[in-house]
């Protein structure tokens, strides 16, 4: 008779970061050699180390806290989903996955969470949380422990340019060569990449006093400036995270709200990693209450979560994997980043990995493009000579805002708008240009930036109310929460209208862009320019596409009047549509099982890694269940189920007692029993091409009489539409 065993996953604290000092000693040990190959982790390396000044080790007993990130699976894959969900007459179109179907699919498997975790602790490690979507394990340990783990060495510097001390390691980062295929890379062995705001205010040399009342631009202005006025949404039912590294005080947005006359639901706070600065807001304050008070604005009704993460590599990872796995905002509003060429390329790409998982639940991101033109560096380590644009308003599956001077009429209409001298653009180093990225004015094979744009010069900056006083701040800081301000909008309409949410933004604003509604739906800004690209006609390095004409950009995206033609209704899109189909996430999601089905015991092995579904198998009268619900897309030439079964019985002779049903909604596709058992596994495949454009239930269901055991073991599903 079968084993009923349930394997029970610990539950483990969030384990806040430490906070350690920078000392110099030479009492860190060398790391020892490793008796089994390694394999170096590119990229792992912060790129200040190369321009600044050793002074020693760091001591041997000094904390530091990681991110282990993991790889996505099923890349390709999920490559042609993110396509197919953002391309109107797609099959998949607007159909977003939740966080369970994303890590079922795409998500790293646990089985390789724990090998990791294995590692780590067997290191000497104390790993800590496992981020919800199994993309990061974090863990800290002494300077010692980390540097036998990683195979580098940490040593303590000083960044000439900035004046800081931090710790770095030397060298790429190295693991043993079987989690190579596994691990992604790792965030937190050096201290040195800080997320800085973009947020400026009017004559940087003598920067504008507090007042004690509003001078600057209102919502009435540019609510009105850009039609956000007449879309007929103000948010309500839709939520906006903000992404901080500092906090705000309550009073100060209440006093915002009634100045204006502004009502909607109260702001709250979500920690990351312990981060929260609510009760001693430091100078990142004006930027967080400057990002609330503007979607409060553009979007008043909309629910605000204002996401606090420690400042470092590690906190953003964090940051990014909690905001996506909590899946309760529709649209991130980010105003912090860094120079990609002082950004360690790991945790860019971490961070993106998450980005990919908005992108495929359906939530928008919008990115300050930074307010340092194009020499994004020049507050960073490499400096004001070096060309290079922001991240994470780089990252190809986000927005990045620019910025512009926008001037409005006495009665609060569009006047003109001409490029904000330094506002952020340029050419990515890192990612390359993305398919959705065409159109007049878009060259290269990089990634450009920005994709869009709205008022951030401070010279017509806007009226924040921060620190007990009103200010006037601008920067690309205002134009990302004002078009996650839209962004909100839309989705409430789109809900309204029976519609999916806005998703990925670019791809869509980029078709609208290309189509012959362009210069109804944006202002095309052609005047101005940052240090090394000028604003033109169609699309540019400054701003982007232009700024929104919200209730006109409302309607082409609702597919109202968008000038574009949408692929036929009998196109396909190649894609596999079974979520967990290996079951190796170690639960059932998204299929629905009875118990005791999804298991990893080793008395009945699995096809592939270790996990699959075991149905039956007591010797007594039982029936086991195992569905799942897929839509089958029409204009497929083939849709094609394919399975791994295992049959293993005690039952002698050729009467079928104990039996396997397949069926899809009420149509049994075929029934197995006892006298199919055989020795190993035995690849089934069913032709389902006649349920195109119906969504069906595929269900197996086992039964066993009173007496002799059969198991019906079941692994790798998966249904191809081609």
């Amino acid at each position: 008779m079968r084993p009923r065993t349930l394997a029970l996953a610990a539950a483990i604290a969030v384990l806040p970061l430490t906070a350690v000092s920078l000392g110099v000693s030479t009492a860190q040990a060398a790391t020892a050699p490793h008796a089994t190959p390694r394999v170096a982790l590119p990229n792992t390396v912060n790129p200040a180390v190369a321009h600044s000044e050793k002074k020693g080790d760091v001591p041997a007993e000094q904390q530091i806290s990681v991110a282990v990130n993991l790889k996505l699976r099923n890349a390709d894959a999920l490559d042609r989903f993110l396509t197919a969900v953002t391309t109107p007459g797609s099959p998949q179109f607007g159909k977003y996955l939740t966080p369970e179907q994303f890590s079922a699919q795409f998500g790293p498997a646990q089985q390789d969470v724990e090998k990791v975790k294995a590692y780590l602790t067997a290191q000497g490690l104390t790993v800590g949380d496992v981020s919800a979507n199994r993309q990061v394990v974090n863990a800290h340990g002494t300077a010692a422990q980390i540097s036998q783990a990683f195979g580098t060495h940490e040593s303590s510097y000083v960044d000439p340019q900035l004046q800081r001390a931090f710790f770095a390691n030397d060298d790429a980062a190295s693991i043993p060569a079987d989690l190579a295929s596994v691990v992604q890379g790792v965030s937190g062995l050096d201290n040195h990449a800080v997320r800085k705001t973009h947020l400026a205010k009017p004559n940087a040399v003598t920067p504008s006093a507090a007042t004690a009342t509003p001078s600057g631009m209102s919502p009435a202005q540019y609510t009105g400036a850009y039609n956000l006025n007449k879309t007929g949404a103000d948010g309500t039912g839709t939520t906006v995270a903000l992404w901080e590294f500092d906090g705000y005080t309550s009073s100060d947005l209440t006093t915002y709200d009634s100045q204006f006359g502004l009502t909607g639901p109260a702001v709250s706070t979500v920690s990351v990693d312990g981060a929260n600065y609510d009760s001693a807001p430091g100078q990142g304050q004006g930027e967080v209450e400057l990002d609330s008070e503007i979607v409060r604005g553009a979007a008043p009704k909309a629910t605000q979560l204002i996401y606090e993460a420690p400042n470092n590599d590690q906190g953003e990872i964090d940051m990014a994997n909690k905001i996506v796995a909590d899946n309760k905002a529709s649209v991130i509003s980010i105003s912090w980043g860094s120079c990609e060429p002082d950004t360690t390329a790991a945790s860019m790409t971490a961070v993106d990995n998450a980005f990919k998982q908005a992108a495929a639940q359906g939530i928008s991101i919008f990115s300050a493009s930074g307010d340092d033109g194009s020499r994004d560096c020049t507050r960073s380590t490499s400096g004001s000579t070096v060309k290079a644009v922001d991240f994470p308003a780089s990252s190809p599956h986000q927005t990045g805002v620019g910025g512009t001077n926008l001037k409005v009429t006495s009665s609060n209409a569009y006047s003109s708008e001409s490029a904000w001298s330094t506002a952020g653009g340029g050419v990515s180093t890192v990612f390359s240009k993305p398919s959705w990225q065409t159109g007049t004015g878009v060259n290269g094979t990089m990634r450009t930036v920005p994709d869009v744009a709205s008022n951030a010069d401070p010279q017509s900056g806007f009226s924040i109310y921060t620190a007990g006083a009103w200010q006037v701040y601008g920067g690309t800081s205002a134009a990302a929460p004002l078009w996650s301000g839209y962004a909100a909008q839309f989705n409430q309409k789109a809900k309204a209208a029976g519609q999916s949410v806005l998703g990925e933004a670019s791809p869509r604003l980029y078709s609208v862009a290309n189509s012959s509604n362009y210069g109804s739906t944006f202002h095309d800004v052609t005047t101005g320019a940052n240090q090394d690209f000028s604003a033109g006609t169609g699309y540019d390095q400054v701003t982007g596409w232009g700024s929104p004409v919200a209730d006109a950009l409302t309607t082409a995206l609702l597919g109202g009047s968008s000038g574009t033609t949408p692929p036929p209704t009998g196109g396909c899109t190649a894609a596999q549509l079974i979520g967990n189909g290996g079951f190796e996430t170690g639960t059932a999601a998204p299929w629905t099982t009875s118990s005791g089905v999804i298991d990893n015991s080793t008395s009945q092995p699995a096809h592939s890694g270790s996990w699959k579904a075991w149905l039956d198998g007591y010797g007594s009268t039982h029936t086991d269940t195992l569905s799942q619900t897929v839509t089958v897309p029409t204009g497929c030439a083939s849709a094609t189920l394919t399975f791994w079964l295992h049959i293993d019985t005690a039952e002698t002779g050729s009467t079928a007692y104990d039996t396997l049903t397949l069926q899809a909604n009420n149509t049994t596709l075929k029934t197995w029993s006892n006298v199919n058992a055989a020795s190993g596994y035995v690849q089934q495949t069913l032709d389902l091409t006649s349920f195109a454009g119906r969504t069906v239930t595929l269900k197996f269901t086992g039964t066993e009489d009173g007496s002799n055991q059969t198991s019906f073991v079941i692994d790798d599903v998966a249904l191809n539409v081609k």
